[in-house]
């Protein structure tokens, strides 16, 4: 019968997907929640991530509370392109903005090259990276492009907390 190796190969594939699963630099991250300061008073930022649809995504709800300002919220998408063999993320905001990208791994660290955040027909371009700095905590530095030159736009550390 046909369908038996077909079956087998289809097993042989998902087993080999999942030992290799393409959100493997995203693991020390999902199934927790991480809060952080934002520097000059810009508030708290949580970012709580889970698998989804079967571990076929990974989901990041996150929000910056402060006094001085309603809270901004946010979500990214992160998915695996089959076709480019990358894993890349949609990011919407509750003011309207979006992004999208490329994010990779590089040694401890989440490397999302630069790419455009977009919102009421104005663009930023941004580069991020979170590096690993110990089981329960990461640090991020966030850098804006002005002309030519790279900016530090904000550095938070992040830390485990319960909650999801």
């Amino acid at each position: 019968m046909r369908v038996v190796p077909i079956l087998m190969g289809l097993f042989a594939l998902s087993t080999a997907a999942a030992a290799g699963s393409p959100y493997a630099p995203l693991d020390f991250l999902a199934g927790h929640c991480w809060k952080g300061t934002l520097p000059g008073d810009r508030g708290e930022d949580t970012h709580c991530f889970t698998h989804i649809y079967d571990d076929h995504f990974v989901r990041d709800v996150h929000v910056v509370r402060a006094a001085s300002h309603p809270d901004y919220r946010g979500e990214s998408i992160y998915y695996w392109d089959s076709v480019s063999k990358a894993l890349k993320y949609l990011y919407v905001e509750s003011d309207g903005g979006s992004s999208g990208g490329t994010v990779s791994s590089v040694d401890d660290a989440l490397v999302f090259p630069h790419t455009e955040y977009q919102q009421d027909g104005k663009t930023q371009v941004y580069r991020s990276r979170w590096k690993k700095s110990g089981a329960d905590s990461y640090d991020v530095l966030t850098e804006f492009k002005k002309g030519d030159q790279w900016t530090p736009a904000w550095s938070v550390h992040m830390v485990k907390v319960a909650g999801k």
